[in-house]
């Protein structure tokens, strides 16, 4: 499906729910979910699923649930139920009074595996996991029943609650549902459906229960007990779905309908919640929130807008095969964005001084420049000007071609909403390094009221150095060096080894104009000329902290020789 079709056709999705819609299946509604483990922070995949959930339910008038499944007290967290919940507001959505957890339903998901093991349908199994392993073979050659598969039912029903009492240590019993060991879908061979942890204690329930239901047993049974009518996954849970159904049809309870789509792949990046939080734990990243993650609350911190996400969403589309979406969309997505809305200011990353020799000492001249072209009602602002001032390094030459229209002996240029100024000598130091340009400025040349007649093909930026705040900015880059990180496993390569060493470069003293002074966390700005940048988190009064969100163009593409 290309983008056109995404946004003027129905998705397969919407096909299927207006069908049921009109066969009255569920009796009208539409009811969906997202359900997150809170084992680490969501990242821009989830988006995706979150876009999807939320939009569908609101297209339909339908409604949707937020569920943590937190059926892993060993990797479950507080800190990860209060982060996801502020990423799904931050992206504009609202769960209203339908929170709910996984954990709410312990004691019914219990007593529905106790009506299991009642009609045969699941047994206590002393196998280690490595044993259970084993005993599934592999989806050529069927599997081998366990010794502890025809146990009694009173026998099963005793040593199911002792494990719920916590009389047996971590590893010793598990309960395994009673399918099919020689069914070519492995997922049906005995799966485990609750597992012993003594330890630690769940975030929610403490130590009230040392046994959880597996994702897959729990996930299911919460959908029912919430009347989802449309339990709507990723393209991995294709394969579960038959387990989703027969638990559900065992049980003879409300059944969902589950829909499977394809997972978000983007190139030069990690979409694996185990990885990312690999990466944060191993510190090669500092924390969830980098602005090199694809965690929604490492792009928030980057720059990237709640609108920029869901439209990247919405022109990827839902489709039923995986694909890897060029990271270049993203990109274009917060540009467009960012593009309408970020205020155009002027900043120095590199800075080379500039001294006006004919300019008039300690006198200062308001300049008015436009806050953003693109939207008529952002005003105007006033930017000091003066005798001294910083420019880009890279915007003098000191031997330029013909063809070079920025500054260089000889040569002048307009400065942005200033005047022409013309180059006449450039000052080295004892290593000849140009430290200096001393420029004359053209009186009659000021922006707005020129008359001096002169035509410059070049335009610059700059900032007052009497008047410019020094800050820190932080250039972000992608975060590995290949299109697919995790494309190399046959050549005996990790993800880690394509990691990307110039994905951070610090330049801790830049110039930017004094009206950014007191700029609020997370501000999205335009530096001219350079790119898209934000306020981060870290700025304090008395050192600005300035995020890139993204160049003003992809220049990645031509650093990796591509056209």
């Amino acid at each position: 499906m290309n983008n056109s079709e995404t946004h003027t056709s129905l998705n397969f999705i919407e096909e299927i729910i207006e069908g049921d819609l009109a066969t009255e299946k569920y009796d009208g509604r539409v009811h969906t979910r997202f359900p997150p483990e809170p084992n680490g922070y969501i990242h821009i995949g989830h988006a995706k699923s979150i876009c999807l959930n939320f939009g569908i339910a609101q297209k339909y008038e339908g409604l949707t649930n937020l569920r943590f499944d937190d059926t892993n007290p060993a990797t479950e967290e507080t800190e990860y139920v209060e982060g996801i919940m502020n990423d799904v507001r931050w992206l504009g959505f609202d769960w209203e009074n339908r929170l709910y957890y996984a954990s709410d339903y312990f004691q019914e998901l219990y007593d529905f595996a106790v009506e299991l093991i009642k009609k045969g349908k699941a047994y206590v199994d002393d196998s280690t996991k490595e044993e259970i392993a084993e005993m599934r073979k592999t989806p050529t050659e069927p599997g081998v029943e366990s010794p502890f598969r025809n146990r009694s039912e009173a026998m099963n029903l005793n040593l199911f609650e002792r494990m719920k009492n916590g009389e047996f240590p971590d590893g010793s019993k598990v309960l395994r549902a009673k399918i099919d060991m020689a069914s070519p879908n492995m997922h049906l061979r005995d799966p485990i459906l609750y597992r012993i942890k003594q330890n630690p204690p769940h975030h929610r329930t403490g130590d009230a229960w040392c046994i959880y239901p597996m994702y897959d047993y729990a996930h299911c049974v919460s959908d029912a007990i919430e009347g989802i009518t449309h339990s709507l996954c990723t393209l991995e849970f294709e394969v579960h779905r038959p387990l989703y159904d027969w638990i559900l049809i065992e049980l003879g309870t409300y059944r969902p309908q589950q829909i499977e789509f394809a997972r978000l792949n983007i190139s030069y990046m990690i979409m694996s919640k185990r990885k990312l939080r690999q990466l944060v734990e191993q510190n090669i990243v500092n924390g969830w929130d980098d602005p090199r993650m694809m965690t929604i609350a490492g792009l928030r911190r980057r720059g990237y807008t709640p609108a920029s996400i869901r439209n990247f969403a919405d022109r990827v589309g839902i489709a039923k095969r995986e694909n890897v979406v060029d990271m270049a969309l993203l990109e274009f997505c917060i540009r467009e964005d960012l593009n309408k809305i970020a205020p155009r200011v002027m900043a120095v990353l590199d800075p080379l001084k500039v001294v006006l020799t004919n300019y008039p000492e300690g006198k200062t001249e308001e300049m008015e420049a436009i806050n953003n072209p693109e939207d008529e009602n952002s005003g105007t602002r006033i930017i000091p000007f003066s005798r001294e001032l910083y420019i880009e390094r890279s915007d003098f030459m000191e031997n330029a071609p013909r063809k070079y229209f920025r500054l260089s002996v000889g040569k002048a240029v307009r400065l942005k909403n200033g005047y022409i100024i013309q180059c006449d000598e450039a000052i080295k130091d004892e290593n000849g390094e140009i430290t200096e340009l001393r420029c004359s400025y053209i009186e009659n040349s000021r922006s707005g009221s020129d008359t001096s007649g002169m035509k410059v093909k070049g335009t610059i930026h700059w900032v007052s150095i009497p008047h410019a705040i020094e800050a820190e900015a932080r250039m972000y880059d992608r975060l590995f060096t290949v299109e697919d990180p995790d494309g190399y496993k046959k050549e005996g390569k990790t993800f880690l080894d394509f990691l990307n060493p110039d994905s951070l470069k610090v330049l801790p003293k830049i110039y930017v104009e004094p009206s950014l002074k007191g700029a609020k966390a997370l501000t999205h700005l335009q530096f001219m000329r350079k790119g898209y940048f934000n306020v981060d988190p870290d700025s304090t009064d008395d050192k600005m902290v300035f995020n890139l969100t993204v160049p003003l163009r992809d220049s990645w593409a031509k650093k990796q020789g591509r056209k």
